[in-house]
Order: structure tokens, then sequence, then C-alpha cells
């Protein structure tokens, strides 16, 4: 019998802002331990913040050295997401992840998440969360509380760009109930990982 251990495999998610896709990940993790999931750690230029810990969090590059990185084509994804304020995934994090047989969980916008199943093809599993409707998403931001209109208007103006995206998903998960939607991701995963 072959005792090598099986390798894992990469789960991709994506969503507007608001549609449930953090809390549906959480409760993966937090109620789904057989499923091995873990966060990939990446790297950003930004200082850490409060007690975060070099390869705990994030791995803290500066400027110059995330510039470096990305000549060498060392990301499996990246964003600048102002100038000099990167945020990116090594590719020999991933690997080394996947190695140790953990299911990789990537949490990245729509570009990140296409780049990612581009890259890994049908070792990753691509999933989009929506909400039911634009005016959901709408009425669950206004909700939070937490955010001025304009705000809320330009995260609505950002996921209805984000929702022409869905299609090059491998998998959509419509958040109208969110019971159902974690069961729906469940069954995904538990199907991909098989």
């Amino acid at each position: 019998m072959d005792n090598k251990q099986k390798k894992g495999k990469l789960l991709i998610f994506s969503a507007p802002s608001g549609s449930g896709k953090s809390t549906i990940i959480n409760w993966l993790m937090q109620e789904h331990p057989e499923l091995n999931m873990h966060f990939s750690v990446s790297c950003t230029s930004r200082p850490p913040r409060g007690q975060e810990q070099n390869g705990v969090e994030y791995f803290f590059l500066t400027p110059e050295e995330f510039r470096e990185k990305i000549q060498c084509d060392e990301f499996v994804e990246y964003e600048e997401v102002y100038t000099d304020r990167y945020y990116g995934t090594l590719k020999s994090q991933v690997e080394k992840q996947l190695e140790a047989g953990e299911n990789v969980v990537f949490d990245v916008d729509v570009h990140g998440a296409v780049n990612i199943k581009k890259a890994y093809g049908d070792r990753a599993l691509s999933l989009f969360v929506q909400p039911p409707s634009v005016e959901e998403l709408r009425r669950r931001l206004t909700g939070r509380g937490t955010e001025k209109e304009e705000e809320i208007e330009k995260r609505i103006a950002r996921a209805e760009y984000e929702l022409t995206y869905a299609g090059r998903f491998d998998i959509v998960i419509i958040n109208d109930d969110l019971a159902t939607a974690e069961q729906e991701t469940l069954a995904a995963i538990n199907h991909f990982l098989v």
C-alpha cells in the first residue's frame, strides 16, 4: 500500500462584498475540520499591525522585495492596491501547503480567482458566492450600518462588475438563504475533494 500523503487541492472563493463569502468560509473551517482547509499565507508590503508576525498572518516584504519577486514570476497572484502597497500569494508557499496535504483556501477578488484557476486547472475549484440580487446586496450593506452611502454605492458598482465574472467560475453559489448556501458549498467541496 502507498503511504505517500495525499496532496492538497486549492479552493478559490470570490464574491462581491456583502455576499456572505467570509461567513461561509468560516463556517466550513470551524464546523468541518475534516476538510483540512487552511488559508494561504500571503505576502504584503505593508508594515505589520499590532501583534502580527512574519510568516503567520503575512510574509512582510518591502515594496522593493515585492517587485523583485514579481520580476522573478514568484507569485500565483498579486495586486498593487495602491502605490507600493502590494498583496500577493507566493507559488512556493502554495506548493509547500499542498505537499503537506492541506487544502489551500484563497479568498480573493475575481481577477485573482481567475488567474489562480488558470494556473492550477483541475487541482483548483473556483467558487463564486453571489447575493440573490443587487437590491438584496444593497439592503445587506446598508443593514451593516458600517459604511456611508457613498461607500455603499462604490461597493454596489464594484459588485455589478464582479457579477459579470460569475460564469468563469466552476460553481456559483447563490446566497439567498445562508444555511442552504453553506450546505451547497460543502457538497461542492466534498465532491471536488474525493
